[in-house]
């Protein structure tokens, strides 16, 4: 299917054989892509032989999981690591580069030197549900490109616009989303969806507002979008987009519908500053609980994120 998409898109053009190439897949956690939280090793494993075919010899995969995580487990356990090998493609652990600090709309934000140096950047998302963005795809897919302790900083600022000037500081070249199997609960797997799309296109603004519309949000719903959009990362989608479907008859007849039981167990979290890995662990809990029966016997609310601390709340 990558091949398929590649060889229609031609994303080469202009390209220069020399050119330095980075593929940023989205491993945020140590778990296979069967869980609809990370990317396909098969799809990034279509886009090096697209590239390496046509004489495209200067490739490496970068990214860093999320706090907390360990991007060399999830390069081992994602079947990137035997990727690596196969292809003869480096790995590059983000979490251990150093980092330039760039200005954009009035904010410093420190970015990993090596995502600076390639000269051609394919993003390749998967397409999930978010517990508090409601979309990550091609434009939150970035964020794996910043030091940990700047993604702790993204969480106090809100997300969404740093999630826009990054991508304004970043350019992403080439989108290759994969939405083969995505969690439309939320982004940390454990609910796969099989969709048996991939998705690709220039524009990660143009990309991401296709794929909201796909699970029936508006632009104006998921916020990153539409303020990379004001900021010219990119265009929004209208009526008048042209739409390419390749073998539209062969894709499975599923609901893309995000999940309405993380958006109904939210309205229990207030959260001031709260990382994603911890968000994610709480939503999780409340999602097992609820299963069990065992939500009524608790708090109504429970309160979430380093702005609370030194504060006193009945369910902190």
């Amino acid at each position: 299917m990558t091949l398929e998409l590649l060889g229609a898109m031609k994303p080469e053009t202009g390209l220069e054989r020399k050119a330095l190439i980075g593929l940023k897949p989205n491993l945020v956690l140590a778990k296979p892509s069967t869980s609809g939280a990370t990317t396909s090793p098969e799809v990034v494993a279509g886009i090096i032989e697209d590239f390496q075919g046509k004489g495209y010899e200067n490739l490496l995969i970068l990214e860093s999981s999320w706090v907390g995580d360990s991007t060399r487990k999830a390069f081992d356990l994602c079947g990137y690591s035997e990727l690596s090998r196969a292809y003869g493609v480096p790995l590059v652990d983000l979490k251990e580069d150093r980092a330039r600090t760039l200005k954009a709309g009035g904010l410093k934000i420190s970015v990993c030197a090596r995502a600076l140096e390639v000269d051609y950047l394919v993003n390749i998302p998967v397409l999930k549900a978010h517990c508090q963005t409601r979309l990550t795809c091609a434009l939150k897919n970035l964020k794996g490109l910043i030091p940990d302790r700047e993604k702790r900083r993204f969480h106090s600022l809100g997300l969404h616009k740093p999630i826009a000037l990054l991508n304004k500081l970043v350019k992403t070249d080439l989108v290759v989303v994969d939405a083969i199997m995505g969690d439309l609960t939320y982004e940390e797997g454990g609910n796969p969806v099989e969709m048996g799309r991939i998705i690709g296109g220039r524009d990660p603004v143009l990309v991401d507002s296709y794929a909201a519309s796909l699970l029936g949000f508006l632009p104006e719903e998921i916020r990153h979008l539409f303020l990379a959009a004001e900021l010219g990362v990119g265009r929004l989608t209208t009526a008048g987009t042209p739409v390419v479907e390749h073998r539209r008859e062969d894709r499975p007849l599923v609901s893309l519908k995000p999940s309405p039981r993380v958006k109904k167990l939210a309205r229990q979290i207030v959260e001031r500053s709260a990382c994603s890995p911890c968000y994610g662990a709480l939503v999780h809990a409340l999602l097992r609980l609820e299963e069990e029966g065992l939500l009524p016997r608790l708090p109504k609310k429970f309160y979430l994120g380093r702005d609370f601390q030194g504060e006193e709340h009945p369910s902190l």
